[in-house]
């Protein structure tokens, strides 16, 4: 029987909770700021900061492979690490790639860094080197890892955090492409090795940079949180101040076809609320919001 829910598929959201609080005392020991934000951040002097984050584009890559499609997984890659620095307000300054395998195949390794090249190129983003490595001890034949980190910049009086935000507030929704790049272990387990609609299941994740833009010159924005692992509420929580919450109505906008495909397959609501994106991969809190946006809640 195949897996109908994330933890089923091999991955515990619970257990990365555990271990955050270990992690946050070694990396508050070092001196750094932003811990459990979706970039962190180091003053560069007084009046501006950095802000950066690493990801990567996990197990997506298993399926952008066997589909031919390596070139939107470095779109995929590129994309999510700009969003992440973009939720601080920054503006993203430069990005480097790390590529790895059992054996490397060269023009494999061409593709995923043409396509970040894209999105960055895309940002403005100046792509300024990375790494590759063959781990034969590490990773089985046939095994890719795609990872990256990106920097950017941010006046100290432009920093977005959420500590301003309040209950009243507003939550606003920029649409995803579908599932972005997460809940891909249990989307593999879900197609198994048959065939599959690629166009459905691995468009590639969406940049926000122009939709954050527009929106700050619109509007007081408090809030962004990148709708990655750990869903909506999840996500919308980490940059929340205590005792403030979100009240979503879930039916405020259309989902991509890709959650209809869950369904069909099994996922039911609460494991697709706990673990994907639903259709939204960026959410604002702003206190009035401009003609035309999608409000789909408000803060308690």
């Amino acid at each position: 029987m195949r897996a109908k829910t994330y933890e089923d598929a091999g991955v515990s959201l619970a257990a990365a909770e555990e271990v955050v609080s270990r992690l946050r005392m070694a990396v508050e020991s070092t001196g750094a700021e932003g811990f459990g934000g979706f970039a962190g951040l180091y003053p560069l002097d007084e009046r501006r900061l950095l802000a950066a984050s690493t990801d990567g584009v996990g197990s997506k890559l298993v399926l952008s492979r066997r589909a031919g499609r390596l070139k939107d997984a470095g779109r995929d890659l590129a994309a999510h690490c700009i969003d992440d620095v973009l939720t601080t307000g920054a503006e993203p300054l430069f990005f480097l790639d790390y590529v790895a395998a059992h054996r490397l195949d060269l023009s494999q390794v061409a593709e995923l860094v043409e396509g970040a090249a894209e999105v960055c190129r895309e940002a403005g983003c100046a792509l300024i080197g990375g790494e590759t490595a063959e781990l034969p001890g590490v990773y089985r034949e046939e095994e890719l890892d795609f990872a990256g980190t990106c920097v950017g910049l941010v006046e100290r009086d432009r920093l977005i955090d959420g500590s301003r935000c309040e209950p009243g507030d507003l939550v606003l929704g920029f649409p995803s492409s579908g599932l972005h790049t997460n809940g891909f272990s249990l989307a593999r387990e879900l197609v198994g090795d048959g065939d599959f609609d690629a166009d459905l299941l691995l468009a590639p994740h969406r940049l926000y940079l122009d939709d954050v833009r527009r929106l700050r010159a619109e509007a007081d924005v408090k809030a962004l949180a990148h709708v990655t692992g750990g869903g909506i509420l999840g996500n919308l929580t980490r940059v929340l101040p205590e005792g403030v919450s979100a009240e979503i109505d879930w039916d405020a906008w259309e989902r991509p076809p890709v959650y209809g495909w869950l369904d069909e397959h099994g996922v039911d609501e609460a494991e697709q609320r706990r673990v994907f994106n639903l259709g939204i991969g960026m959410c604002a809190v702003v206190p009035e919001a401009p003609k035309g946006a999608l409000v789909m809640g408000r803060l308690a």
